[in-house]
């Protein structure tokens, strides 16, 4: 029977196989790696570190390397130092994690106060062999409060032979107080460049030929994390059986045909759901997956608006051939607006493909939503196009007042109408563009200064009163005449009064009529203008032909109220009180 053949020594995965033992076969970090240097150089070593990023930048790598300068020491004794000419006595012990005095511990499995105690506790008796007790803590934000509390004093004042460094991805979540006592490095994403070129690097050390576009989709599905794209540069080699080409790796990651997602971007824009539905199939059935269709989609829209507003981003070379040559295109070919409006849909639509319970038909609706969307004229054109028409004059009658003015400018009333905009100001018109600012003994003039009185001091109460429980009859200097509306509390004459005297440092007198039904509020007054307005608009040939053709919308009209004079109060009630006597 013949026995399986299996080599003595097992198998190092990339990630471990060539992780960095020196800052300088360390990638990406170089403004660290700088200050490092020269806080060497200096002797300004810190006693505590704090490393951030995302995962699989290099925090543990580069904690252990520092460990590994902390405690550098050769036949002529210790002496910190970067520079590896050659391996210390206490080297190997620390890169392969078993040096005793380099101490490492993952907050996410320890993470109370008891487990503190202990490096407290230990921190009194200095190093075995060393010349420096390193503590490396690992996630650190999962600690308790109370761990980081019991850590503040030996963190602050700690034994000149103890040094700590902390690792994180989420340095949101560590106290202020902590982050205070340790210099902080925030390590970056490695650029796609970089990362080429380091994992070619290494393929070339294994022997393994690689398609240039495969390792421009392991390098984009990394995200700039060295360990991810070492991770899936293994996961390519198993699945090519020691080959890497890139119909395998995008089969592994489930990747739709570069070209074809184009060809189906392009589809879409043209409004041709046909052919482009057709595209969709084909990625799909060839092991696509709906929502990374949709999210390539994106990812592309994304990539032609900044091509369009950033030429120079055409030299990335992560960009494959096709996504170089035909992205320029499509940004000289396509506006702005179409793909702002293409990346919202896209957007909203990758939320409900993955809630979609039927992820496929999801998609499928998106496309078509995007194909249609991708028709329709821009609120500027539909504007142009509609002034153009014979029945798009000016309303009957010589009166604009209501009427959408511009074209195709950006500050006219079709943009106004287009975006439904709400009321501006609440406040009459006739109020001033700004409300005099009162002295000690000057006073509001008129009902709407009084308003804006209110509101400047920020009494909202009396604001609301003054606009909605209170009808304005007359007001002269030290005298105001309102009425009440049916239903409202007294008691916001006698708090009106009281405001009034702190606000003009003078007592007023105000009075209540006894017959003023027919004077409007403010806010009644708002209403009827309101509505006078949109009735308005909705007699202008251009809103017509708009709601004909989008049916369903509703316009609301942008315009600043004007105010009926407070003597006008005084005539209605008046006129009231004489038809009564009649």
């Amino acid at each position: 029977m013949a026995e399986l053949v299996t080599d003595t020594a097992p198998y190092l995965v990339l990630a471990r196989k060539y992780r960095p033992q020196s800052f300088e076969t360390l990638i990406g970090q170089e403004p660290m790696v700088q200050t490092l240097r020269n806080a060497f150089r200096t002797g300004r070593v810190h006693h505590a570190f704090m490393l951030t990023g995302v995962r699989g930048v290099g925090k543990t790598t580069t904690a252990r390397i520092l460990a590994r300068a902390f405690n550098f020491a050769d036949e002529a004794g210790p002496r910190p130092t970067l520079d590896f000419t050659r391996e210390g006595l206490h080297d190997r012990a620390i890169i392969e994690g078993r040096h005793i005095d380099v101490i490492e511990m993952d907050a996410a499995s320890h993470t109370g106060i008891d487990n503190i105690r202990e490096i407290i506790d230990s921190v009194k008796y200095g190093p075995s062999s060393a010349p420096y007790k390193v503590y490396i803590i690992d996630e650190v934000h999962m600690l308790s409060t109370q761990a980081f509390n019991g850590l503040l004093k030996t963190l602050e004042e700690p034994p000149p032979y103890v040094k700590f460094i902390f690792a994180t991805t989420e340095i949101n979540k560590v106290p202020v107080t902590i982050l205070s006592r340790c210099m902080r490095f925030d390590l970056r994403r490695v650029p796609p460049d970089v990362m080429t070129k380091h994992l070619q690097g290494l393929l070339d050390l294994e022997q393994i030929t690689c398609d240039p576009r495969a390792l421009q989709m392991i390098v984009r599905a990394g995200e700039g994390s060295v360990r991810d794209n070492l991770s899936l540069l293994d996961q390519a080699i198993s699945y090519g059986g020691g080959t890497i080409n890139a119909d395998a790796v995008k089969t592994m990651l489930g990747l739709g045909d570069r070209a074809r997602t184009i060809d189906l971007f392009e589809d879409l824009m043209a409004g041709r759901i046909a052919p482009a539905l057709e595209t969709f199939a084909d990625l799909y059935n060839t092991g696509a997956d709906p929502a990374t269709i949709i999210s390539e989609l994106a990812e592309f829209t994304h990539l032609v608006t900044r091509l369009k507003v950033v030429p120079g981003a055409a030299e990335d070379v992560s960009l494959t051939f096709e996504e170089r040559e035909r992205g320029v295109d499509l940004a000289k070919r396509l506006g702005m607006r179409s793909l702002s409006r293409t990346w919202q849909i896209l957007f909203k639509g990758l939320e409900e493909v993955k809630a979609a319970a039927n992820a496929l038909q999801a998609a499928e609706m998106v496309l078509v939503r995007l194909a249609y969307a991708a028709d329709l004229p821009t609120p500027d054109d539909l504007i142009t196009k509609l002034q153009s028409m014979p029945n798009a004059s000016a309303p009957a009658g010589g009166s604009s007042a209501s009427a959408p003015r511009g074209g195709s400018g950006g500050g006219g009333g079709a943009a106004r109408l287009a975006e439904v905009p709400q009321y501006e100001d609440a406040r009459p018109q006739s109020a001033p563009q700004s409300a005099p600012q009162p002295t000690a003994l000057a006073g509001p003039r008129t009902y709407a200064e009084l308003i804006a009185l209110a509101g400047e001091k920020r009494d909202l109460m009396v604001k609301h009163a003054l606009e909605s429980s209170l009808r304005p009859v007359s007001i002269a200097e030290g005298r105001l005449e309102v009425a009440l509306v049916e239903g409202a509390d007294p008691a916001i004459i006698q708090t009106l009064s009281a405001r009034l005297k702190t606000w003009t440092n003078r007592t007023w007198m105000i009075t209540l009529a006894r017959e003023a039904a027919h004077v409007p509020t403010i806010r009644e007054q708002r209403q009827a203008q309101e509505r006078t307005a949109t009735e308005a608009a909705h007699q202008d040939p251009l809103v017509q032909a708009i709601l004909e053709t989008f049916p369903g919308a509703i316009v609301r009209v942008n315009a600043r109220l004007e105010q009926i004079p407070v003597e006008a109060y005084a005539d209605a009630v008046r006129d009231s009180e004489e038809e009564d006597d009649e």
